[in-house]
């Protein structure tokens, strides 16, 4: 049925027009009574009209998180919904993305929404470009913070990466250039043999001494006290000093790393007798080549580990969406942000029998590294980050946990929309939390929530484990 021109009037979106235009919304639009109970309009249906409320008691409902949540409810006579933006030329909803449903009987004002989109820009044409400009302004600036903290995210994990392949790349080269002068000493001392100074017996013998000094050094020992290692090294040099071999101390700090001690040394003297010291410099070039060589290649093992971590973290020769086995995601995500992490105790409670979950991995590694960077942030870099993962029914769950102080009560009800943040102005957009929450909610049908209090926070990640439709 049509509305009565006098009873738009009295609608707040219509006061002030002109009858002309009360008399245009008029012919265009019409009145539409729901019984309690029933729905107007559900959402991803097309957006089709504006709604404005004559009588009675509606409520808007958005489903998110698997239930439906209640975004408002009233009697506020003129409250809209619907097509709001139809008359926008950037971006207007194509569907609705609120249920509306009749609390109690209502009646509606039903403005289609191209009806109302050409009302809107044929009698306000400055404010359809005000608002458009408005509407792009956020949108555009959201976009370029958004692209900022992802920059500025890959700057931190590149600084890190940096900082942990430095270390292995300056010890391959420190040990190369070690190895490369107690070469020439050994190039040297066979120079010695070459020349027919030594006895062949003597070669023989210095020959076993060394493969069976290696073969002492390759066995795995118990580490060292500072104490214990200086206290054994004293007693080397005495014995060496007592058999008459020059630099002693020198020597004595390679054979205690080898784990030689008196009682080998004192064989190596009875085997090659006046040769001793030859014999102990022989060696003694030997253990450190094979030290540097074992340097050499735990530096280029660390390096191999890097840069598989960091295949592992982006995934780039693998689907974007397959099944993910979440544990090498959190590992190689810990390796990526290795020095931030220091000074922190990292305790992992892996449920080895989770089977994987159907997932676009890079993104969840996104949500891995937002999480655990906030949790060493919380701590102030010092402190126990705990990883857990188990099953809960049907869903795979992550939870990270930090010993920090907790979240403001005065954030945490806002704690995941965009440019909320508790780091200090500066350190931080606000754009992890909402980043990770949309990758979770919109991009796996997850859920992602968080428990707080003065001994620290947790962040749960729930994924399901079989293919949401």
């Amino acid at each position: 049925m049509p509305i009565d021109v006098e009873e738009l009037r009295t609608l707040f979106l219509f006061e002030g027009m002109t009858p002309e235009q009360l008399a245009e919304v008029a012919a265009s639009s019409d009145v539409r009574a729901y019984p309690a109970g029933s729905t107007v309009y559900r959402a991803g249906e097309p957006s089709v009209a504006l709604w404005v409320l004559l009588e009675g008691t509606l409520r808007l409902v958005r489903h998110a998180d698997g239930e439906d949540i209640v975004v408002n409810e009233t009697d506020y006579r003129g409250a809209y919904a619907g097509a709001v933006r139809a008359f926008a030329t950037s971006a207007a909803a194509a569907a609705y993305p609120t249920s509306l449903h009749a609390v109690t009987g209502c009646r509606f004002l039903r403005f289609p929404a191209d009806a109302f989109a050409a009302f809107v820009q044929k009698w306000f044409p400055m404010a359809v470009h005000l608002f458009d400009g408005l509407y792009l302004g956020i949108r555009t600036t959201e976009a370029t913070v958004r692209q900022r903290e992802h920059l500025a995210q890959l700057g931190t994990l590149s600084a890190n990466l940096a900082h942990e392949l430095n270390n292995p790349a300056a010890a391959t080269v420190r040990a190369a250039g070690q190895l490369r002068d107690r070469v020439a000493h050994m190039r040297q001392k066979l120079g010695m043999i070459a020349s027919g100074t030594v006895d062949p017996v003597v070669i023989a013998r210095l020959i076993g001494i060394q493969e069976r000094a290696v073969e002492i050094a390759s066995k795995k020992r118990e580490p060292l006290t500072p104490l214990q290692e200086t206290d054994l090294e004293d007693e080397l040099t005495d014995h060496l000093d007592d058999l008459g071999i020059g630099g002693a101390v020198d020597l004595a700090s390679v054979f205690v790393a080898a784990g030689l001690d008196t009682t080998f040394l004192d064989d190596v003297a009875g085997e090659v007798g006046a040769d001793l010291e030859a014999a102990l410099r022989w060696l003694g070039y030997t253990l450190e080549t094979e030290a540097l060589m074992n340097e050499v290649e735990d530096a280029s093992n660390r390096i191999s580990t890097l840069v598989a971590s960091v295949k592992q973290y982006t995934h780039l020769d693998q689907a974007a969406h397959q099944e993910v086995d979440l544990h090498p995601g959190l590992d190689s995500t810990l390796v990526m942000l290795g020095h931030k992490l220091a000074d922190i105790e990292v305790r992992r409670d892996y449920d080895t029998s989770l089977r994987p979950v159907p997932a676009f991995a890079a993104e969840l590694n996104q949500v891995w590294t937002n999480l655990i960077d906030n949790a060493v942030d919380a701590m102030k870099g010092r402190g126990v980050l705990e990883l857990r993962t188990y099953r809960d029914g049907d869903w795979a769950v992550v939870d990270v946990t930090d010993h920090g102080h907790g979240v403001p009560e005065e954030v945490r009800s806002r704690l995941f929309e965009a440019f909320v943040t508790t780091k200090p102005m500066g350190e931080g957009s606000g754009l992890g939390l909402d980043n990770a929450k949309r990758i979770v909610e919109k991009r796996h049908q997850g859920t992602i929530t968080f428990t707080t209090g003065p001994g620290g926070t947790t962040f749960t990640t729930r994924l399901p484990l079989t293919q949401q439709r």
